[in-house]
Formats: C-alpha cells, structure tokens, sequence
C-alpha cells in the first residue's frame, strides 16, 4: 500500500521565493561520494514546498524500505557567500506507513509492526500462566523448602519480566496513537528487564558454583538448598557486575530505548559473547556434579536444570544468529 508524507509551511512566500522542495532518495550507500548537483539530480522523488499544507502520496514498494528526506532550495549547491538569503524556514513534516486497512495513518515503522500485538499476547500468555500457576507458587514458596530462595529470586525476576512487558505494551499503545508514545515507559521497561537479567546471572552461577564446592558436605536433608559460599558469591559477583556493564554500555550505544537490541554494537556482541561463555562455565559446574551424582533423582533433576540454565543463555544468541536469515527490516522483530 502507499504511504504518506503530509508537511505543513511556517513562511509559504520565502519558500517559494527559495523555490525550496524536499527530496526522497532510497539506497545512500555511496551519497557521501556524490557532489551536490549529483545528490540533488538523484533524488528518486521530489516535493515542492508551494502550499501551505500538502499530502503527498508516497508510491507503492515491493518490500518494505526507508526514506530518507533532505531539503533542498535555489541556494542549495551555491558556494558563494549568501549571507543575505540565510533567513531560516520552517515546516512540520509527518512521514506515515499504511495501516492494516491500507491507510496511511500508521506510526509503527516496518521494523516495529506487529510488536504492539506481540506484547498484547505476551501479556495474555503472563496473565493465563499466573492464573494457573500462582496458587502452587505460592504455596511452594510458603511452605520455606530447600529451595526457598531460589523460588523467590524466579518468581522476582518473572514479576520484573512481566512487568517489563506491560510497560512496553503501555508505551507501544500509546505510540500507536501519537507516534511518540511514552519515552519513560520504554525506559522503565529496559529497567525492569536488565534487573531480572542480573538476577538471574547471579543465582544461576551463585547456585551451581555452591553445588560445586558443597558437595561433599551436603546436608541430606537439604539436597537442593542455596549453598552459597565467597567464591560461588564472588563467580556470580563478577558475572553480574559485567553484565550490568555491557547492558548499562549497550543502552548508552543504542539511544533508541525499544527493550530489544540488534545486537549489532561492540557491547551487544560483548554480551553475546558473555552468554556463551558463561553457558560453557555452568556446563561445566553441572558436569562435575551430575558426574559424581549417584542418586537417580538428584541427576534428573540437574540434568532438567541444565537445560533450562542452557535454554535461557543461548535462546537469545540463537535468535540473534538466525535473523540474519531475514531482510532488514525483519531482523529486529
């Protein structure tokens, strides 16, 4: 479907007078090369700034691709000195996608359709699964077993997660309808999100390092409880106070606060290569233990734990790697 460029004139004689146009172009990989008669001749579509406000139809592509606008006047590729036409112009200028109806009223660019939906049903699949598992959360977590703590530090992150969500469904809905949404919403969220992340880097070494050192002297009325020790405490100290700086680093590289990243940064590839490394550090923590496990259940129950540690460390690197299988604008998503 087409899409829309609607702008609206502060001085409509000047611009005039300046013979002042927008100019389109797709594909500016070698734009910084061209001279400027060259930039200005090349342009794919051009808009007369003639009226005070105009829609201009955008034609239809094939694949979704980005526009990129420069604006141009009768003094544009003029070197000498024009002091006394350097009078500033002003306009407002709303670029606009179709919408599922074919309209073009559709703030979402084509990276971002469908993650207003997306976190609807993230949300709806949260609220189902809270219904049908809260009740034996809670009452696992009241009843204070050996794995108490771990259940509480689960049960945080998940609600920190969860709230991550909404935020961002909150900030999309209203995107959706301004077309600037609610920046502090979308802060909040990567907030929320990069606390669970710690959270869980923290237990999830902090547990294994302790099964680790605490084998031997495990208490048989506890297999499965917290041992925590200053080196397991130390291991999981270090993983978080690294993590919590790539993240922090990341967010200051991609200003664009979205709660997803292409991972295209030196510190998004950083944290790539940090997952993986601290995958291969709990493999081998479980190895050891589930080696010299005798006990059936117990080696179930590390070999089920494995794969869920395994699963929430590598699910990101892997959908990272299979969306360059993707165009472009598909990577994000």
């Amino acid at each position: 479907e087409n899409g829309l460029i609607s702008y609206r004139l502060e001085n409509v004689p000047l611009l005039v007078h300046k013979e002042a146009r927008l100019l389109l172009f797709q594909g500016i990989e070698s734009f910084e090369n061209l001279s400027c008669l060259d930039r200005v001749s090349g342009a794919q579509l051009k808009i007369s700034l003639s009226a005070e406000e105009h829609n201009q139809t955008i034609p239809r592509q094939t694949r979704p691709q980005a526009w990129h606008v420069m604006y141009a006047d009768r003094y544009t590729c003029q070197e000498e000195e024009l002091d006394a036409v350097l009078e500033d112009v002003g306009f407002q200028l709303i670029m606009l996608n179709p919408d599922s109806a074919g309209n073009p009223t559709d703030h979402f660019s084509a990276e971002e359709a469908g993650l207003h939906s997306f976190f609807f049903l993230l949300i709806l699949a949260y609220f189902v699964a809270s219904c049908i598992y809260m009740q034996p959360l809670w009452q696992a977590v009241y009843k204070a077993g050996p794995m108490h703590t771990v259940l509480k530090v689960l049960s945080t992150a998940l609600f920190l997660q969860c709230l991550s969500v909404l935020l961002n469904y909150i900030h999309m809905a209203k995107y959706a309808r301004n077309g600037v949404g609610a920046p502090i919403m979308g802060n909040l969220a990567e907030f929320c999100d990069m606390v669970a992340q710690m959270q869980m880097v923290y237990m999830l070494l902090s547990l294994c390092m302790g099964w680790t050192l605490s084998r031997g002297r495990k208490s048989q009325s506890k297999p499965l409880q917290w041992d925590s020790s200053p080196a397991s405490t130390a291991l999981a100290l270090g993983g978080v106070v690294t993590q919590g700086a790539l993240l922090i680093w990341e967010q200051f590289e991609d200003t664009d606060h979205h709660s997803y990243h292409g991972q295209q940064s030196v510190p998004g590839l950083l944290l790539m290569v940090l997952r993986v490394s601290l995958t291969l550090i709990l493999a081998s923590l479980l190895y050891q233990i589930i080696s010299a496990e005798r006990s059936t259940i117990k080696r179930d129950f590390y070999l089920s734990f494995a794969k869920g540690c395994f699963l929430w460390f590598l699910c990101h690197p892997v959908l990272v790697l299979l969306s360059f299988l993707f165009s472009e604008h598909q990577k994000e998503k």
